[in-house]
């Protein structure tokens, strides 16, 4: 619900409010082909999400940096992410500014983007499955906010194919929470690893290029 400073939206009950408003598939899905709009925002996003909570939210702003998107995306993304796994780390119910909330981007590269999503996403939510809880619950909750805060800055960054292994990892900690899945978790903080050894050795490529690029021109 849009407040006068920003979106906002409750996070008690959000497995049983996924019950109530269906899969994040369909709803997903219904937004895309809704041809009444023109263009799909943050905030067009967070009125359709209802009570969602921080599971469901972090993961329809981590999905479309699984695959290649329209250029812009994962900006229009990131500082999202961002903000939310900031406030589940600290326990806060989630919210993002008005300048966050209203950035946008055409209902055609929103829906291009869901039509290749949903059927990974809808089975996904058929996959799993509450279990091993204690990884979800406070103050394990908070961990996965801080990891997930940690993935969110790399993914704003403009690391090549620095995008697609954080945002596998910050999707699987989010269908875990959603679905109370811990083994969902663990295998969220496996890819955590890997996205930092992968980062790493991209970003340490780089500056040892640039070095090499400038020693060469110097002398």
């Amino acid at each position: 619900m849009a407040e006068s400073d920003g979106a906002k939206v409750d996070e008690s009950g959000d497995h049983d409010a996924r019950k109530r408003g269906g899969r994040l598939s369909e709803i997903l899905t219904s937004l895309a082909m809704d041809e009444s709009r023109d263009r799909v925002s943050v905030a067009d996003i967070f009125q359709a999400m209802g009570d969602r909570a921080f599971g469901a939210l972090i993961l329809i702003f981590a999905l479309p940096n699984v695959v290649p998107t329209p250029p812009g995306t994962s900006a229009l993304t990131g500082a999202p992410l961002v903000f939310l796994s900031a406030q589940l780390m600290l326990g806060q119910v989630p919210w993002l500014p008005q300048i966050i909330a209203k950035r946008s981007m055409s209902r055609a590269d929103f829906a291009s983007i869901v039509i290749r999503l949903a059927p990974w996403l809808a089975r996904g939510e058929r996959m799993l499955r509450p279990r091993l809880s204690f990884f979800i619950y406070p103050p394990a909750e908070y961990v996965i906010g801080l990891l997930c805060l940690v993935l969110a800055v790399i993914l704003t960054l403009p690391v090549p194919l620095g995008n697609i292994l954080p945002a596998i990892a910050i999707c699987l900690f989010s269908f875990g929470i959603l679905e109370r899945d811990g083994v969902c978790v663990l295998l969220g903080t496996v890819m955590f690893g890997v996205s930092l050894t992968v980062v790493a050795g991209v970003l340490y490529a780089l500056v040892k290029g640039f070095i090499l690029l400038l020693t060469a021109t110097v002398f």
